[in-house]
């Protein structure tokens, strides 16, 4: 999900205008055994059957055994249903999920690797580890599905219940109980972003909007378990003539994620990536554009049930030179452009959050309150849209949900456009620093 950067921040920025891949790691569903021991149930039932035979000796016939069928063994899943509905513990019954792409760290803090200090340190973090390598392997089941069933003349509206229903189910909460989308689900809404929209647009109730032939679609979508978040996203285009948009953004992306360690600076990041990615140009329909990061938009560290941390990570050179620290959580997303790479707010808004600094306020207005008593109790500070609202029965709920966000307790996240008729593209993979390697946990075969 994206964070964008205040403008304060932007006119820092000191953008270069002269324009000058990554190791994947996937894994598949590994399948268990189970089902019942039945092995010894016929011998009994035969025994039985032999001892009633001898006891009939008399009528000068012996009674005939009867003999049960062997009852069928249950088997395991061993694959993936289609549409992904088979919760991914039953892959991995000990609790173990698949690690994602583990990188050394260079330079000065190689010495990580192999100190046993550092060892312990990351073995205390176990728990934690496995939420998100759960979280993340249920990413991967989740997009590589929605990879091949997406398809022009869908609705977004049924992409994005295609998405959502399937996380849900994967990871064994349906949300509609109070409090169960607290404990795992959703990290944030199905962002389906079209053409020169960049983020922040998932479709509300009643949305028409189709799939087109010749549209570029940013898909971005999180997991969480116990709040621990997943946030990766892909894009879309079933005509090749967008290759090149797509193949800039992901080696940003790519990029950003290879210079990303302990103790490197943000704008370093920044300045790689934006090196990276408009060294590309693409031609559409005979007119060929350079490629342009954009500029207002940032990669973020992600905290517990907290989308956007307090770190944000540029895309173009100049500005923060804060430095990545040990035990953080990044979202490393890049965007390219062929417009002004710049992007606005624009559209209806449809994604939500509580702020996890939320003001203690008078709330004059009954329905608000009783909103945010919903909120509270089915999503925490977690983002939510309008659609979930619709889904756990509310409804009315729009003059309530505008009074808190005019009184400062939930933030909207309004779509954020470039130029129309322009064409966007976003990667992202979400990555932790553990104390002895960077281990990036969104990784899989397709990017």
């Amino acid at each position: 999900m994206a964070a964008q950067v205040p403008a304060a921040e932007l006119a820092k920025l000191k953008l270069n205008s002269n324009a000058t891949n990554g190791k994947s790691k996937g894994s598949a569903p590994n399948g268990t055994k189970t089902g019942g021991d039945e092995d010894h149930e016929d011998s009994d039932d035969d025994a039985e059957d032999d001892a009633g035979a001898n006891g009939s000796a008399t009528t000068g016939a012996a009674k005939k055994k009867k003999k049960r069928k062997p009852k069928k063994k249950k088997a395991a899943a061993k694959v993936q249903s289609d549409p992904p509905r088979v919760p991914i513990s039953n892959f991995y019954p000990n609790g173990q999920y698949p690690v994602g792409e583990e990188v050394e760290y260079k330079n000065e803090n190689a010495y990580r690797t192999t100190s046993e200090e550092k060892r312990h340190l990351d073995r205390m973090n176990n728990d934690f580890l496995q939420e998100y390598r759960q979280g993340a392997e249920i990413h991967r089941q989740v997009r590589q599905w929605a990879q091949k069933s997406i398809k022009p003349g869908q609705t977004l509206t049924e992409i994005a219940e295609g998405i959502e229903d399937s996380v849900r189910a994967l990871t064994g909460h349906p949300g509609l109980e109070e409090g169960d989308a607290i404990k795992g689900g959703m990290g944030f809404p199905t962002g389906l972003n079209i053409n020169h929209v960049a983020a922040h647009y998932s479709p509300n109730a009643g949305n028409k909007w189709i799939l087109q032939e010749k549209d570029v679609m940013k898909v971005d979508f999180g997991v969480h378990i116990n709040g621990r978040i997943v946030d990766s996203a892909w894009t879309m285009a079933f005509d090749p003539q967008y290759d090149n948009l797509l193949n800039a953004v992901q080696d940003g992306t790519n990029t950003g994620v290879r210079e990303a360690g302990i103790d490197v600076r943000m704008s370093d990041i920044g300045a790689a990536i934006q090196e990276a990615m408009e060294s590309y140009e693409v031609t559409i329909e005979g007119t060929t554009y350079p490629v342009k990061c954009i500029r207002n938009l940032n990669g973020h560290t992600i905290g517990q049930w907290q989308i956007h941390g307090g770190k944000s990570v540029p895309i173009v050179k100049g500005g923060d030179q804060t430095k990545m620290e040990e035990g953080e959580t990044y979202a490393i997303e890049t965007f390219g452009s062929t417009g002004k790479g710049y992007v606005r707010d624009d559209m209806e808004v449809s994604h939500y959050a509580k702020r996890a600094d939320a003001p203690n306020v008078p709330l004059r207005v009954s329905s608000a309150r009783t909103l945010l008593n919903v909120i509270n109790k089915n999503f925490g500070t977690l983002p939510f849209c309008r659609r979930y609202l619709d889904r756990l029965g509310q409804d009315k709920y729009l003059l309530g949900l505008n009074n808190l966000v005019s009184s400062g307790i939930v933030e909207g996240y309004p779509p954020l456009v470039d130029t129309k008729g322009s064409y966007t593209a976003q990667f992202e993979h979400t990555f932790l620093l553990r104390p002895t390697v960077k281990e990036v946990i969104s990784r899989g075969d397709d990017y």
